[in-house]
């Protein structure tokens, strides 16, 4: 294996075509202090070399492709400032998880009541489950009168985004935070 250029760029072809790899006939010229406008490919690539930057093809399935006379390096790293910009504004998603058992007491039910609801003044989602271990399975109407005093408690913090279910060992519930 060869290695070329930067560790990212090993045998890549680059994200867009540039100079003599563009293949149209015409294409649509955009760029600062250049006149918009269509013009032959020769044309356009000579306009990019009198302002010694590149002719880079930006949209190719436009009719005819546009390109933009630019220098490539600047172009790429607009490009990944925007995508880096984009991701920063991005909302992650946190899930915070509280269980119970069948026969948990109030201590207990209060002092995790207590976390959901700072939890769900954060911003993450909480998703609260009571696990029936062996036997404790026949307690089911017990894990769904917690759960639901326990979004009865937190309706001022949060709206239920899934109602109470049971899977398996499990009795779910997830709580999402009110805007």
């Amino acid at each position: 294996m060869e290695f070329r250029g930067s560790r990212n760029q090993v045998n890549k072809e680059p994200q867009h075509r540039i100079n003599e790899s563009i293949r149209a006939a015409q294409v649509r010229v955009v760029g600062e202090n250049i006149e918009p406008g269509v013009y032959p490919l020769r044309e356009a690539l000579a306009m990019a070399e009198a302002a010694g930057m590149d002719l880079v093809e930006i949209s190719p399935n436009a009719e005819p492709p546009v390109c933009r006379i630019i220098d490539y390096s600047k172009f790429l790293y607009q490009l990944k400032k925007k995508q880096k910009e984009i991701k920063a504004k991005s909302v992650k998603v946190v899930v915070k998880e509280i269980r119970f058992g069948p026969q948990t007491d109030d201590h207990d039910f209060n002092f995790k009541l207590k976390h959901a609801k700072e939890f769900l003044q954060e911003g993450a989602k909480v998703r609260a489950y009571v696990f029936f271990k062996g036997r404790s399975i026949l307690f089911k109407d017990q894990g769904a009168d917690l759960l639901s005093r326990f979004i009865a408690e937190l309706e001022e913090y949060g709206k239920v985004e899934a109602a109470p279910k049971l899977e398996g060992k499990k009795m779910i519930v997830v709580l999402a935070p009110k805007k």
